[in-house]
């Protein structure tokens, strides 16, 4: 699938999806995303919140703090099963142990508590090494880029999957690469916006563009092609049942702070 949708040039794509911010945005304000208070919390909230929602990775972390342990050398030091049992909250842990572990290992391997050494780094090559982590997909690795490192990368999730498949700007079985060349390809680069975008996605995708949509209280209600959607005729407004995503990813069950 190509990034810019047929019969729409560029320029009309991202003139649609700034109109589609800046609805978003005037009606959740800025959202100041992602919670964490540093960038190491920032990188570990990312593996934690995979395929759990986020009030369980808060627990999780408040464990990791109320331990101490919210260290690379910290963490490092603490035998898996130990680190299993603090994330426990998360779900998965003893998986999510492992993955959280190689991430720390990882940033040890690269400077440590030092994250100014990736500085030097291209956005390319960050990505390239993140990938190359076990237990990190494309949305863990631009998460921790954007989030963490305020790198300009656009993070795909299932909200978003589900959200441009409903206005008509994607298929719903796009990849992750056009999906996310979509947005990249058509507004400028630039961290912030990217990051309260995805923000606003989220925020939309969890209270109101959910699986069964509550269309009448959208912001892009007049934006919307609305494909995939079953309106239904007692419905009071365009609200009803609509086709469940083919797939789910860790934010689909992330709720916005």
């Amino acid at each position: 699938m190509p990034a810019i949708p047929p019969k729409r040039s560029k320029a009309a794509v991202r003139k649609r999806l700034l109109a589609i911010y800046d609805r978003l945005r005037i009606h959740f304000g800025h959202r100041d995303w992602w919670p964490g208070d540093t960038r190491l919390e920032i990188c570990v909230g990312a593996v934690l919140t995979q395929n759990t929602a986020w009030k369980n990775v808060e627990r999780a972390i408040a464990n990791l703090k109320q331990a101490e342990a919210l260290s690379v050398g910290r963490l490092l030091a603490l035998p898996l099963d130990e680190l299993a049992q603090l994330i426990r909250p998360a779900g998965y842990y003893n998986l999510k142990a492992r993955r959280l572990r190689a991430v720390l290992e990882f940033l040890a391997a690269n400077g440590g508590a030092d994250f100014s050494r990736f500085a030097d780094w291209s956005l390319e090559a960050f990505r390239g090494q993140l990938l190359a982590v076990y237990g990190v997909g494309p949305e863990t690795a631009d998460s921790i880029l954007l989030y963490a490192f305020d790198r300009p990368t656009f993070v795909i999730d299932a909200y978003t999957r589900r959200i441009f498949a409903r206005l008509g700007l994607s298929e719903p079985d796009a990849s992750y690469e056009n999906l996310q060349r979509l947005f990249m390809s058509a507004l400028d680069t630039d961290a912030p916006l990217f990051n309260d975008y995805h923000a606003q996605i989220v925020a939309l995708g969890h209270h109101i563009c959910r699986p069964a949509p509550h269309c009448e209280a959208c912001p892009l209600e007049s934006l919307c092609e609305k494909r995939g959607v079953e309106i239904t005729a007692a419905s009071p407004g365009p609200t009803a049942k609509a086709r469940r995503p083919r797939r789910r990813s860790r934010s689909a069950r992330r709720p916005t702070s």
